[in-house]
């Protein structure tokens, strides 16, 4: 069952200011996972393969899209050969000196090799590090340092600094390990092992790394039926870089745990190529951040999208706009799932196919997971519906190993709690209310920006819009909305009128700036703290002029 902390006899248990609750006792009377744990000896790589080799070993696993579209699959591996190019692999690194606990770079792009290598790091026992292909020279060398990197896996088109790593192997060694390779079984893990190590996406200005134990597969169980609805009938295509959790859950980790097929497009992707991948693909399931819907529907022809085979749609990453998630229902026929969740353990609240959310909720804590909003000044718990901190307990497989603390998820500090503003209510439905740092002070009030978002979100004429504080000088702070507009019209007026019928006045805007679009890193997320600096007073409409 969901556990997730509401208001009782235990409401004013104090967290300690490092984030950690001190009352552990009850939470463990019942407020910690309540998922079957996995196996104390668990490998990722056996996890996600074992099963589907021995119950279909010739079911198609991978699909490689490449070329222009229309153009014929580039690649196609079954569960059989899949599972003998990551054991000759893992032989294959062995021999070239990757050992246990050793962290190697993959700077692979989308293609199979980063597939095969990714899970052949993890068969050996090595700490996988994905890296994009999109780095800088400088960015490099900076993730290589920050994650004491010892080897490195490459494509012969990615940066290669003169200081590499004192093990280096470029695609063409690692396909001729993956074909030639002495066979290895994968190497027998304590759940609670390194197995991969990600940069977030930076949003909070610089990426930061997270470590990941082999357990993290088994904590992914929970989002199967309350996210995706998946089954070893699916064929799921993902829009996103495998450097990204997000990715590398949905796009490889779930399918191949499942029996279902991967599908990789290594293709330059755009928002109107998106709809044809998905139908030559023959894609049940297809994932995306909202920044991808958008651009579908954007540069899609007028009137209905064909797409195919697919089921539904999945999004994560950021906050669905309603306006996209219900023209994308009208044009292609299917739904989009949400999903809330975060690098340190992926999604853990969502919406699905069994489970719709409510207008307004990110969905409700998934089946297992246990879950608690605290007052973010005095760390007391608060009242259903209130707003709080976002916490989840330590217990939860899915959590990152955190630093020095190794096997946290057996910790006896309570509860890991994020940086995001929710409320729960009485049905365990969660809005978000955005993060904690997102808060916006103007005109001395505290507001939430991702509350402006939404009331004005149903503005006719907006297609993105978001907000920010934006200092005009010393203690006068004003709240602006930067704005995409969905037609060559200027909203900015309708939502002026738009405003002031639904949000008090201290939440409405005092200014308007038409963008183009908004600033996003390169995972698609919008970069708010960015907004400010595409303030211009000229561009402005009804700002204060004192």
């Amino acid at each position: 069952m969901t556990r997730t902390v509401t208001p009782d006899a235990r409401v004013g248990e104090e967290i300690s200011t490092d984030g950690a609750a001190r009352g552990t006792e009850a939470a463990r009377e019942g407020e910690q996972f309540s998922g079957p744990l996995p196996p104390e000896r668990f490998n990722m790589a056996r996890y996600c393969l074992e099963a589907a080799v021995r119950d279909h070993p010739d079911k198609l696993a991978l699909v490689v899209l490449g070329g222009e579209p229309g153009t014929a699959v580039s690649e196609r591996w079954t569960f059989r050969e899949l599972d003998i190019a990551v054991r000759r692999l893992a032989g294959g690194l062995t021999e070239a000196g990757v050992c246990r606990g050793m962290r190697i770079a993959l700077m692979l792009g989308n293609r199979s090799s980063f597939a095969l290598t990714f899970f052949a790091l993890l068969s050996c026992g090595a700490v996988a590090v994905p890296l994009s292909d999109q780095l800088s020279a400088q960015e490099i060398r900076r993730y290589l340092a920050e994650a004491s990197v010892e080897g490195a896996c490459y494509a012969n088109d990615v940066f290669m600094p003169a200081e590499r790593p004192r093990l280096t192997l470029d695609e063409a060694t690692i396909r001729q390990h993956a074909l030639h390779g002495p066979l290895r079984a994968p190497q027998d893990t304590h759940r609670d092992d390194p197995a991969f190590l990600i940069f977030t996406s930076g949003t909070g200005g610089r990426a930061k790394p997270v470590l990941h134990a082999h357990r993290s597969a088994w904590g992914r169980r929970p989002m199967y039926a309350d996210w995706y609805g998946i089954s070893a009938a699916d064929r799921v295509l993902h829009a996103g870089a495998f450097n990204w959790t997000y990715t590398l859950g949905t796009g490889l980790t779930d399918p191949w745990a499942n029996g279902a097929t991967a599908i990789v497009s290594t293709r330059p992707r755009s928002g109107a190529e998106w709809p044809a991948l998905i139908r030559e693909s023959d894609a049940t399931l297809f994932a995306a951040v909202p920044g991808v819907y958008r651009q579908i529907l954007e540069r899609a022809p007028e009137g209905p999208i064909a797409v195919g085979a697919l089921r539904h749609a999945l999004s994560a990453g950021e906050k669905m706009p309603d306006g996209i998630a219900h023209a994308w229902q009208a044009r292609t026929g299917t739904r989009i799932y949400e999903a809330f969740g975060m690098s340190e353990i992926s999604t853990f609240i969502s919406a699905s196919p069994a489970r719709a959310a409510v207008a307004g909720s990110i969905g409700r804590a998934q089946t297992g997971r246990a879950i608690a909003v605290l007052d973010p000044e005095t760390g007391f718990r608060v009242a259903t519906g209130e707003v709080g901190r976002l916490a989840v307990h330590r217990s939860d497989p899915g959590l990152m190993l955190e630093p020095d603390r190794a096997g946290s998820a057996t910790s006896d500090d309570a509860w890991f709690i994020t940086g995001d503003l929710v409320a729960v209510d009485a049905d365990g439905n969660v809005t978000h209310h955005g993060r904690a740092d997102d808060l916006i002070t103007a005109g001395g009030y505290r507001i939430s920006p991702l509350e402006v978002e939404r009331a004005l979100g149903g503005c006719p004429g907006v297609e993105e819009l978001a907000v920010a504080a934006v200092m005009l000088r010393d203690g006068l702070a004003i709240l602006v909305a930067f704005v995409v507009a969905a037609e060559s019209d200027d909203p900015r007026q309708a939502l002026h009128d738009f405003a002031a019928s639904t949000l008090a006045g201290y939440k409405r805007p005092r200014g308007y700036v038409l963008l183009d679009a908004l600033p996003r890193t390169a995972n698609g997320k919008l970069r708010r703290a960015a907004l400010a600096g595409c303030y211009r007073a000229e561009d402005d409409l009804f700002s204060p002029t004192s």
